[in-house]
């Protein structure tokens, strides 16, 4: 089974190459890594290249010559995993926020039951939130999952996460393609889709870390997209 983590970068060389290293480490036979860069100013392109170069037959670059945004970054990595051949696609940032070592947990439920994505999520038993997060994030982060579940009932406790291991099939089913979201509601469109064509969503407990270098990706115009974008979902029959 092919195993692809598509990870996105914009400015993330130093915690690049700890990713891939905790990446490579993992018990996972048929592992690849695919670096989705948009253009980084820091050099992060440059990184992916040197560690494509030494890890050939595990890490692969895409470079894309602008910025635009993390939906369009992961839709372009995973559209050339599946192109590779990829049974199984990881989304899974470049800031260490997400725990690498929950991976083979969340293959063994794709695995063993009939899911067509499982979440890396916050907030069923055994998750949870980096303790130096602030209380109006973890508000805002509550919120934001309370909303997205009440305009577009999806079931799942953690409808806004952003780590996630996807059946090719469901991928595919979805039309990942043609998804024309962006910032953080291209998370929710997925999963939305996901349960419109009858696929069923499994979650496993992880604990989101806080970046410790870099800066934070959210701004006004992507919180803006992630509110009106439920609305949009609903009643939009094509979705």
């Amino acid at each position: 089974m092919r195993v692809t983590v598509v990870v996105p970068t914009y400015d993330e060389r130093d915690n690049l190459p700890v990713a891939v290293e905790r990446l490579t480490s993992l018990p996972v036979p048929d592992l690849h890594i695919l670096v989705v860069d948009d253009n980084s100013p820091d050099g992060t392109g440059e990184v992916a290249d040197k560690l494509a170069a030494e890890l050939p037959a595990v890490v692969g670059v895409l470079h894309r010559t602008e910025k635009d945004g993390l939906g369009r970054a992961y839709i372009a990595g995973i559209t050339r995993a599946l192109d590779e051949g990829a049974d199984v696609v990881i989304q899974m940032d470049a800031d260490l926020s997400h725990p690498a070592e929950v991976i083979p947990a969340m293959l063994e439920k794709l695995r063993d039951t009939d899911a067509g994505v499982v979440l890396g999520s916050r907030y069923v038993p055994g998750g949870s939130t980096a303790e130096e997060w602030k209380w109006y994030r973890k508000a805002l982060s509550a919120w934001a999952n309370f909303y997205v579940n009440a305009i577009l009932r999806l079931g799942v406790k953690d409808a806004t996460a952003g780590f996630k291991a996807w059946k090719a099939d469901t991928l595919r089913a979805i039309e990942v393609g043609s998804i024309r979201s962006n910032g953080y509601s291209f998370q929710v469109e997925m999963n939305y889709r996901t349960v419109k064509r009858g696929y069923t969503i499994a979650e496993v407990p992880i604990r989101f870390e806080e970046r410790t270098i870099g800066d934070s990706k959210m701004s006004f115009a992507v919180q803006l997209e992630s509110a009106l974008m439920p609305w949009k979902l609903l009643f939009n029959r094509k979705v």
